[in-house]
């Protein structure tokens, strides 16, 4: 399934081939968010011109709507959405937890009532699979407790243990050849829970490890230290996926410390309000500065929309309430990303990563 091919002389970076199911995948990876089964604005096309090998769904939204037998009954969510390459499936965990005011858990699962409509809900971890394996994704993910940020070490023990558990529950429930399992790490910026977390989903031998629990209000300097840490308890050979981590600096340091696989939502919800990616930092294109700028996006880039389009246009469709405006936007951002991991791939196989991620950083202004 995964085959590490260069690794990196001076950091942990590595180059690999994940292979199971739809996806063929170089890594290091960033997989575009498609929460309800479509990355917002773009379409399956879109997505095979930036070159994206793998796109995430939202286990707990397709749920809710349209509901995963009317996606089995389509032929399961390739078919449903016409993608062929890769689809890796969240488990809705994060979702259910951050309605805080609408859930109660429990070691058995988690009560809540739907956003959409207030209705009443059980899930369970042998029925997060079971939506899982209808949903037809190539890669699932083990239900489990994303502790808050900030929270007490209590809170976070006990997040750890009730992860645990229901990884067990997960790996015993799920049960397709069409589909592979990964466990996720939690214990928020606690070491010593990371620790355990890990070596507890270790003893379950997962195909492949997933660090949850981060991107979700700590410091930069806990996330980089809690990515380091992992690399020395995670094993080398298994894929490694950083989850709803995305900002570029950020992948590269995850990248720094044997990182194979990302997602986020960052590029499309920054493109929703007028923010794009270049080589020097963040722009939002909605600012009267760009009125009359008539370079690219970003003058560095070679996407469709930067060969295409000016600032001064997009941020007219922008203040115009144009759709357009969101989709070029998007467009762009996604290829930037994208982009920005082929290219991290040519520095490791060229043995000069670190050149690669200081020259980056030495330019990029981070926002």
């Amino acid at each position: 399934m995964f085959t590490i091919e260069k690794n990196d002389p001076l950091c942990r970076a590595r180059t690999g081939c994940l292979k199971t199911g739809h996806i063929n995948a170089e890594t290091p990876v960033f997989m575009p968010v498609g929460t309800q089964a479509t990355v917002k604005t773009l379409t399956p096309d879109d997505l095979y011109q930036i070159g994206a090998s793998i796109i995430l769904s939202n286990t707990y939204h397709l749920y809710l709507r349209p509901g995963e037998q009317l996606i089995a009954r389509a032929g399961g969510l390739h078919s449903f959405m016409n993608w062929e390459r890769g689809v890796l499936t969240d488990s809705g965990g994060f979702q259910v937890f951050s309605l805080s005011a609408m859930r109660k858990i429990s070691d058995q699962g988690v009560e809540f009532q739907s956003h959409i409509d207030g209705s009443a809900h059980f899930l369970t971890p042998e029925k997060v699979m079971q939506i899982q394996m209808d949903l037809g994704a190539d890669i699932a993910m083990c239900f489990d407790e994303c502790a808050p940020y900030p929270c007490n070490y209590e809170e976070a023990r006990q997040a750890v243990e009730r992860t645990t558990l229901w990884a067990r529950r997960c790996r015993e429930a799920h049960h397709s050849d069409r589909q592979i399992l990964f466990g996720i790490v939690q214990g928020n910026v606690f070491p010593d829970l990371r620790l355990k977390s890990a070596q507890d989903l270790l003893a379950l031998d997962f195909p492949g490890y997933a660090i949850g629990g981060l991107s979700v209000g700590e410091s930069k300097k806990e996330m980089y230290e809690t990515i380091q840490a992992m690399d020395s308890l995670l094993p080398r050979e298994r894929p490694r996926y950083l989850m709803g981590v995305g900002a570029p600096e950020d992948l590269l340091e995850g990248i720094r410390h044997g990182i194979d696989m990302f997602d986020c939502v960052l590029p499309t919800r920054l493109a929703r309000h007028g923010s794009a990616y270049t080589r020097q930092g963040r722009i939002t294109v909605r600012n009267r500065e760009y009125a009359e700028d008539f370079l690219p996006l970003d003058p560095d880039c070679g996407c469709a929309v930067c060969k295409g389009f000016s600032r001064a246009y997009i941020r007219h469709l922008v203040k115009a309430g144009e759709m357009l405006a969101h989709r070029l936007i998007t467009y762009h951002n996604v290829h930037f990303l994208v982009n920005l991991m082929k290219e991290a791939r040519q520095a490791i196989r060229a043995g000069r990563y670190m050149d690669f991620y200081h020259q980056f950083l030495t330019v990029y202004q981070i926002s």
